[in-house]
């Protein structure tokens, strides 16, 4: 092992060289941390990778481990393309977990705690308080709108956007009999299974990767659906049923893609995150979340939507949903790549139109009502 790797997060943790060793060398989990954490508004004390070179640039991040192979992926970019100052192996690059309201509070549905935001507020406190000098996020969890003085400079090249539909029990959704109790807090996933199969019981399912796979080893429910992107990130893609296809199951916005947040007047950081930009991943991403903040979306709002380069065009699939599937509203274009924001636009644009504004505010009542997407979501009526 090249990297020893010390782990010391304020006074929450002590150095635990042994531990940090065997995480390196295996998953990222090892060093995640407890779920019974309280939550802090700042970046606690970082995660020191070498103990022989300065930090030159400090990484924010979450602590899952899915969050961690995403940092060190980051890292690994930036000392391939600056190895003279961030070292070979990275080591002018400190990470440092930040713990957020998302990761703490897991027995209940974005939707019900206030969405997308819960994974990264404390990771815009500690940017703006200079505590970090970037933030790695995946960007499905990044609000359409940033706090001031920040802005996404970069999109690694992105992995496959499709969801993973994974079960001991059954090879294919369709197949799903009544009754069938499916793990996903996701209110798109959730929309678009009910509306091919109404039979079926949705519960909320949170919490890593490892955690969601070993409640459903334990039978707790009988097939979930995770980003496959996540999975081929932690090598974990044995645990695949079937992988499912756009017209399937339509991604969420900005899946599979990690983004890099910066201080918009911090110019050496810049230098270094921009070096590491894919254009194509951004062009599609920012496509993507220009749909969603025509529509106002977040993990509250069944949205999903999806672009890609084919042929020096873009194409562009999107689709907004009732909870419970009953009804669905869809939009597709093909443009030029340099019209990208304004494909993503008119597409929202079109799908407010057909649905009505009655629709979209029926649908925030709804969202608001429904209790942690803990059953197949019906509206609550009030007793008389």
């Amino acid at each position: 092992l090249s990297d020893p790797l010390f782990v010391h997060l304020g006074e929450m943790y002590k150095v635990l060289p042994t531990l940090a060793l065997l995480a390196f060398a295996g998953h990222a989990a090892a060093f995640a941390p407890s779920a019974g954490l309280p939550v802090r508004s700042r970046a606690v004390s970082g995660m020191r990778l070498t103990m022989d070179m300065e930090p030159v640039i400090r990484l924010g991040t979450r602590g899952s481990p899915l969050a961690l192979a995403q940092a060190y992926e980051t890292r690994k970019r930036l000392a391939a393309a600056f190895p003279d100052e961030l070292g070979k192996e990275g080591e002018g690059v400190q990470i440092n977990i930040i713990n957020t309201s998302g990761d703490m509070t897991l027995d209940k549905a974005l939707s019900e705690i206030g969405g997308k935001g819960l994974f990264t507020k404390e990771l815009d406190v500690a940017l703006l308080g200079n505590e970090v000098d970037f933030c790695v996020h995946s960007m499905k969890d990044v609000p359409t709108f940033l706090p001031d003085n920040t802005h996404l400079e970069t999109m690694l090249p992105r992995e496959d956007t499709r969801d993973a539909f994974i079960s001991p029990k059954y090879k294919t959704v369709e197949e799903l009999p009544e009754g069938t109790i499916i793990g996903s807090a996701s209110l798109r996933r959730q929309a678009q299974l009910l509306a091919k199969n109404p039979g079926i019981k949705c519960v909320n399912f949170r919490g890593n990767v490892q955690t969601r796979l070993r409640k459903l080893d334990d039978d707790v429910v009988d097939a979930t659906l995770l980003a496959l992107a996540g999975l081929k990130r932690m090598d974990m893609t044995d645990c695949v049923t079937k992988i499912l296809d756009w017209d399937e199951m339509l991604p969420a916005v900005a899946q599979g893609a990690i983004g890099i947040q910066v201080r918009s007047d911090d110019e050496k950081t810049i230098k270094y995150i921009s070096a590491l930009n894919d254009k194509d991943t951004k062009i599609c991403v920012d496509c993507e979340r220009s749909f969603l903040a025509t529509l106002d979306g977040s993990c509250k709002t069944p949205i999903a939507g999806q672009a890609k380069l084919v042929d020096g065009k873009i194409h562009f699939k999107g689709l907004v949903a009732s909870p419970d599937g009953s009804k669905i509203f869809r939009a597709e274009r093909v443009g030029e790549i340099e019209d990208f924001m304004e494909i993503g636009r008119s597409a929202g644009e079109e799908i407010r139109k057909e649905a009505g504004e009655q629709f979209f505010a029926d649908l925030m009542e709804y969202v608001q009502d429904i209790q942690a997407a803990n059953t197949k979501p019906t509206k609550q009526t009030t007793a008389k």
